[in-house]
């Protein structure tokens, strides 16, 4: 049995992310945005460990910091390394179970999204998560060369499907793998992370800076379910890309030929910053262990939105986190976040 990547809700060992020192990437909005991942990482700490990447001159800051939020220490691990920027979604690795139960990290080649050349340390934290957890790992490549793929480009069901879109790893402006193909995708996948068949949505949503990343748009919720968002103002330019996502995933089967559950998710109303519209959604929500993290925007959709979540993990605590500072960074929850799968159990 070859590797396979686990769902988001199963088992993690612990979440990763990056603290948050670029004050470019937040511009006149950076004051708050610490105490944004404080709030993160405060709930995260109350159902598994939270491995924070810190600068090493800012840990004894950050510690502090976190004492003064609440969080519990004893689950943090301050890990000193340098980074460009926090959105580990995309930089870090992914954990993979090998046929032996064994796990192994798969570090997919991490280039700024084809867009911001200060990404070298960032290119680096699949490194800095395989010395810190001793798991061994590889580097996908295809024709020779490391393949590049965020982990927002893509969404798993732990049994085989995969979601991601044609405007990110297709189109030509995505500048990650010139030459690859559909097919060449659908090959790496399925040698890397045990996908047998890709669900390929068209486009991502309005402002979002990488070119339509699905975990804005579309997202596994269960075996053969899938939440995705839905615009009804015909006036926004949301409505008709997200409408046509909508129809694909309708007529879609999973890898083992059972048609999707659809699930729909409203937006909020639309967000701009300095004339900026940003990527405001609810579907960059993250799965762990005792809760599900949920974006929100003081909009009138928060508490809608939560509520369907809350209907589709009955299991686990649904906890809306204030957002519309963090998203002037073109990011929220999900984004920031990334999984370290637990031991395979069975």
């Amino acid at each position: 049995m070859s590797a396979v990547m686990p769902a988001e809700w199963e088992h993690h060992a612990g979440t990763w992310v990056a603290w948050p020192h670029q004050k470019a990437d937040w511009p006149g909005k950076f004051e708050p945005v610490p105490w944004v991942w404080c709030e993160i990482i405060r709930h995260l700490a109350r159902g598994e460990r939270v491995r924070v990447v810190v600068p090493e001159a800012k840990a004894d800051q950050v510690k502090q910091t976190l004492l003064r939020a609440g969080a519990d220490l004893s689950v943090i691990d301050l890990i000193p390394a340098p980074t460009d920027r926090v959105w580990l979604r995309d930089s870090g690795a992914a954990t993979v179970w090998q046929g032996d139960g064994s796990r192994s990290l798969v570090n997919w080649r991490f280039n700024g999204w084809a867009k911001y050349p200060n990404c070298k340390r960032d290119a680096h934290m699949g490194e800095v998560m395989a010395q810190f957890t001793g798991l061994p790992m590889v580097a996908p490549k295809h024709g020779g060369k490391r393949v590049v793929l965020e982990g927002g480009a893509i969404d798993v069901d732990g049994a085989g499907t995969l979601l991601t879109t044609e405007e990110c790893l297709l189109s030509e402006v995505q500048e990650r793998n010139p030459g690859m193909s559909r097919v060449d995708y659908e090959q790496v996948l399925g040698a890397q992370i045990g996908i047998r068949k890709v669900l390929w949505l068209n486009c991502g949503i309005a402002g979002d800076d990488t070119h339509g990343h699905v975990d804005d748009l579309a997202r596994f919720v269960g075996h053969g379910r899938v939440v995705c968002v839905e615009e009804p103002n015909s006036a926004d330019p949301n409505h008709l890309p997200l409408r046509e996502n909508l129809e694909r995933l309708a007529s879609m089967t999973d890898a083992d030929g059972h048609r999707l559950d659809v699930v729909r998710l409203p937006m909020p109303q639309p967000l701009f910053f300095d004339g900026q519209r940003l990527p405001a959604s609810y579907a960059n929500f993250y799965i762990a262990n005792h809760a599900v993290l949920v974006p929100t925007f003081n909009d009138s959709a928060d508490r809608l939105a939560m509520g369907i979540l809350a209907d589709l993990f009955p299991g686990r605590e649904v906890v809306g986190i204030h957002a519309v500072d963090l998203v002037w960074g073109l990011g929220t929850i999900h984004c920031l976040t990334q999984q370290e799968a637990g031991m395979r159990s069975g």
